[in-house]
């Protein structure tokens, strides 16, 4: 495999969880051409939001050499980076190199001008403040991540997670993005978005949760699954299973469902030599015709296509 940079871009006051995601994703594996390098500034010191020191192991230059730069979080996101550090970015966008940011680090993107125009993300309780501090872009604030190529921005914090699995996923295909995901302790691909974590006024206590149901229909994605099947395994009405399936997940079982479907299909594309049919099947997604339809809509390419270009580590 041909090897493929990564630069973490550290930012005075960088958040100490959000920088730890990237290197512990990016970090070397035998089964991944990831060369990870954490820069920054280093004509001053680097400071963490915790208070301690950063060792960088390359300045503003690497991310000039860089396939992809990360840009974890910052505490005083309301402060615009160094000058030096927001030309070296606005550099690497203008060179169409990869660039994505979690949390806040969408801040930092923004103040290197490489927002403007676009929809983006970042935390919730800072969303209102990157509109107003950059009104040329326009902030989603129930999604997990937005991918805009060359440009990509996750929500909070532990998004930054489905972020850099989505860029593995991305780059090495599903096999690879999920082994690092069990390593990690964590969901290869989570369904919904910020809508779930985002705190309303006086809530109703809940003393049912589905996640027991959500882990059985995994099991199960080759049957049917009907919204009175959900509901009769949580011990629940149908009604009442839809509504909170909804505030737990911020999506409706259908859309969860479909995607978990396509997910297993592109594990099943790269690992087996199953024909689609046969895969459709064994996903619950029912004729082969119909998961053609289906996985073209959600990953942008036919099923053969993207079996050509993941299967068995053709990357």
């Amino acid at each position: 495999m041909n090897k493929h940079r990564v630069a973490v871009l550290a930012v005075d006051g960088v958040l100490p969880i959000d920088l730890g995601i990237p290197t512990q994703i990016f970090n070397a594996r035998p089964n991944t051409p990831y060369e990870l390098t954490v820069c920054g500034d280093t004509e001053g010191a680097v400071t963490t939001s915790a208070g301690f020191t950063l060792g960088l192991t390359a300045g503003l230059e690497a991310l000039a050499e860089a396939d992809t730069v990360i840009v974890p979080g910052f505490e005083d996101y309301r402060r615009p980076p160094h000058p030096r550090v927001r030309a070296a970015l606005k550099l690497a966008g203008r060179a169409g190199i990869r660039i994505a940011s979690i949390c806040t680090g969408a801040f930092a993107v923004a103040a290197a001008g490489l927002l403007d125009g676009r929809t983006v993300t970042t935390h919730w309780a800072s969303a209102d403040d990157l509109e107003e501090l950059y009104p040329l872009l326009r902030v989603d604030r129930n999604v997990l991540y937005i991918d805009n190529d060359t440009i990509l921005t996750s929500a909070g914090v532990t998004a930054g997670i489905d972020l850099c699995l989505h860029l593995v996923r991305k780059d090495l295909g599903a096999a690879v993005a999920n082994d690092i995901a069990r390593e990690i302790v964590a969901s290869p691909h989570r369904a919904g978005g910020q809508a779930q974590y985002i705190t309303r006024s006086l809530p109703a206590p809940r003393a049912t949760t589905l996640a027991g149901t959500r882990e059985w229909a995994l099991r199960g994605l080759e049957g049917d699954l009907t919204i009175p099947e959900l509901a009769g395994h949580a011990g629940v009405s149908p009604r009442t299973l839809t509504r909170l399936w909804r505030q737990e997940t911020g999506v409706s079982p259908h859309q969860w469902l479909l995607t978990a479907r396509i997910n297993r299909a592109r594990e099943l594309l790269e690992t087996t030599d199953l024909q689609v049919e046969q895969i459709a099947t064994r996903c619950g997604l029912g004729s082969g015709a119909n998961m053609r339809a289906r996985f073209r809509d959600a990953v942008g390419i036919p099923p053969t296509t993207y079996r050509r270009a993941f299967q068995h580590g053709a990357p």
